[in-house]
C-alpha cells in the first residue's frame, strides 16, 4: 500500500485561503467544493492493475493542488471487495470488473452509480526471449508450457476463463495467483513460461517480458468501474477524486497505459 499527498482545490473551500480550483457540472477534472478540513485523509482501495496509473494520477493531483492525503490499497478486486464488505476503512472503490463492483453495490456500500472509466482485455506474457516458444493461445494448452493464471475469482482469471471458452482450448495452469501482479512477477522471474495478464501490464513492464496477442482476447473485455463509498468519512473528497480519474486527466493517464476507452 503506498501513500500519497494529492490535491483537492477543487475539492476544498477554506475560509482563509483563495479557492483554486472551479467547479463544473460537466464533468471536467476540477470535481465539485466541498468544506473538507486541509488535512483530509481517504483511502482508496484499487485493482491491481491500476497501480501504475493510479499511482501517477495521484503524483499529478498532489502537483496540482497539495492539502488531501491519498493512501492506496492495490490487490486483486475480489480481495478488496471482500476486506470492504468486512469492514475495512475505505472511502473509493476501483474495480477491475464490474462484477465487484456490483458486489459492493449490492450490500449498499456504493455511495450513488459507479462510473466505468477503462477497459482492459488479455494478453501473454512470456519471459524476454519467449523460451517456450508461445506464439498463440492455442499454445498454453500444451502440457510441457508451465502457465501462470490468476484465480477465478478474480478478473483476471474470470478473464482467461472467457479466452479459454472462446479459443475452444482448457488450459492447467502451475498456478492461480491472487492478482495479476503476481502472474507477472512470476513470469518475470522465470518461475512460469506464460502468463495471461492485461494488456497495461505487458506495456508497463517493458522489456521485463515479452508480449503475445491473440484475437480471442477481443471477445472478453473488461470494464473498470469506480465510485465513493458509503462507509467514508469524507464523501465529498471521496466523489472528488472519482470525478478526477474520471475526467480529462485521468482519462488522459488510463489511455497512456493502455487501457481503453470505457
Amino acid at each position: 500500500m503506498r501513500s500519497i499527498v494529492v490535491s483537492a482545490a477543487s475539492i476544498l473551500l477554506l475560509a482563509t485561503t483563495t479557492a483554486c480550483g472551479t467547479s463544473d457540472d460537466n464533468g471536467s477534472d476540477d470535481a465539485a467544493t466541498s468544506s473538507a478540513p486541509q488535512d483530509t485523509s481517504i483511502t482508496v482501495f484499487a485493482a491491481a492493475s491500476l497501480k501504475s496509473s493510479f499511482t501517477e494520477l495521484g503524483s499529478a493531483f498532489e502537483k496540482a493542488n497539495p492539502g488531501v492525503t491519498v493512501t492506496f490499497n492495490f490487490a486483486g478486486s475480489s480481495d478488496l471487495v471482500a476486506q470492504i464488505q468486512q469492514g475495512a476503512p475505505a472511502d473509493v472503490f476501483a474495480s477491475a470488473d464490474t462484477t465487484n463492483m456490483d458486489k459492493a453495490t449490492a450490500d449498499d456500500l456504493v455511495a450513488g452509480s459507479p462510473t466505468d472509466v477503462a477497459t482492459n482485455t488479455l494478453e501473454i506474457a512470456t519471459p524476454p526471449g519467449n523460451p517456450a516458444g508461445v506464439d498463440s493461445i492455442d499454445d498454453l494448452a500444451d502440457p510441457d508450457v508451465k502457465v501462470v493464471l490468476c484465480a477465478p475469482e478474480v478478473p483476471c482469471g474470470a478473464a482467461a476463463a472467457g479466452v479459454e471458452k472462446a479459443a475452444g482450448i482448457s488450459i492447467s495452469p502451475v498456478s492461480e495467483e491472487q492478482s495479476v501482479t503476481d502472474v507477472l512477477g512470476k513470469v518475470v522471474s522465470g518461475e512460469a513460461d506464460a502468463g495471461l495478464v492485461y494488456v497495461t501490464d505487458v506495456k508497463a513492464a517493458g522489456d521485463k517480458v515479452r508480449g503475445v496477442t491473440f484475437p480471442e482476447s477481443s471477445r472478453v473485455v473488461n470494464t473498470y468501474p469506480i465510485a465513493a463509498l458509503t462507509g467514508s468519512k469524507h464523501p465529498d473528497v471521496a466523489k472528488a477524486f472519482a470525478d478526477f480519474v474520471a475526467g480529462d486527466q485521468g482519462q488522459a493517464v488510463l489511455a497512456a497505459a493502455g487501457f481503453g476507452a470505457p
